[in-house]
């Protein structure tokens, strides 16, 4: 029996937009790593009040050819992308029972059932 192949067209895999990163089997910027991964759980996954760990994680793994040399103002470590005054989504609309969708009367017709 032969495999049954459904697609006529050769399939292309695109590397990453970045290039490859290796990983740091030798735990060189382990230690940058737990401080920006204990500051997200310190700060609720707010990532922009642990920018600064995050950086230095970065630098880093530049600093010891784990990943490619960039400006980290190009990886979004420039002063114009600091978030100040963050106000986070307090939930107040599904905390009150809203259900995404279920305001939504009858059936929705399709366009090809119309």
């Amino acid at each position: 029996m032969s495999s049954m192949n459904f697609s006529s067209a050769k399939q292309t895999v695109k590397p990453p937009q970045r290039g490859i990163f290796p990983l740091d089997h030798d735990a060189e910027c382990k230690p940058f790593k737990e401080k920006y991964l204990s500051c997200l759980k310190d700060e609720g996954d707010k990532h922009y009040l642990c920018r600064d760990f995050s950086k230095e994680y970065l630098q880093c793994r530049m600093d010891r050819n784990l990943m490619a040399s960039e400006d980290l103002d190009r990886l979004g470590f420039s002063k114009e992308a600091t978030v100040e005054n963050a106000v986070e989504y307090d939930k107040s609309k599904e905390k009150g029972g809203y259900v995404a969708g279920k305001h939504i009367d009858g059936r929705i017709k399709w366009w090809f059932q119309r």
